[in-house]
């Protein structure tokens, strides 16, 4: 059985869209395409090296797919390698569209049914790079092994969250880390099952039943 292993840039408040360039995805009028790279350094091109070291086949939404088959196919110079590399990947896409999949090696998903088949399929891991899209689902199935989270030194204020409303509950563990020079901190996390609740002690005082009460009217 394959293992799916995320791995995505985000800011200190959370926001994933388009870290790699203005033009990656300024939707809804997100101004900060591209903000990665004043915060990033060495060790973080050195640790995403080793994400994608081992054998592994690409497991993406839609949407990441088409910024990455519009990219790496078509890159020269120091990035060709990594380029040669995706080309040569599986890639296997979750849509629920029937727009042609034209990157060699492509593959449709049509939905977390045929995502869990794959994964209990021989074959290298299937790594996610992006694709916050697939997240949710992933969790809500208990079909995610491993989140590896770079969070850079930058607050952004606006854009797209990697933890949207549909995603479930959860506790998840931290199985490693490390921080660069530069303080991106890279967190290894792996499920570890449902949220729990504790307190640090209850307090029977006048003021608090009077904030219970505002909270039950909706007035606090």
């Amino acid at each position: 059985m394959r293992r799916i292993i995320g791995g995505m840039f985000q800011s200190l408040d959370g926001v994933i869209q388009a870290p790699g360039g203005p033009s990656e995805d300024p939707t809804n009028g997100f101004p900060h395409g591209g903000w990665m790279f004043p915060v990033s350094d060495e060790a973080v091109g050195d640790a995403v090296g080793a994400f994608f070291a081992g054998p592994y086949d690409l497991l993406l939404g839609r949407r990441t797919y088409d910024i990455f088959a519009a990219y790496w196919p078509y890159v020269d110079g120091h990035a060709k390698p990594m380029g040669d590399a995706f080309t040569a990947a599986n890639k296997y896409v979750l849509t629920r569209g029937a727009q042609p999949l034209a990157w060699a090696n492509s593959h449709r998903l049509a939905d977390m049914a045929a995502v869990a088949a794959l994964k209990h399929s021989d074959g290298p891991d299937l790594l996610i790079q992006g694709s916050s899209t697939l997240y949710p689902a992933l969790l809500a199935e208990g079909l995610l092994d491993q989140l590896k989270l770079y969070t850079l030194p930058v607050v952004l204020g606006t854009g797209k969250r990697l933890f949207g409303a549909d995603t479930p509950p959860l506790t998840l563990r931290m199985t490693g880390h490390s921080v660069t020079p530069g303080g991106t901190v890279i967190a290894t996390y792996e499920p570890a099952g449902a949220v729990g609740a504790g307190a640090f002690g209850n307090v029977d005082s006048p003021p608090e039943r009077k904030r219970q009460r505002r909270m039950a009217e909706g007035s606090w």
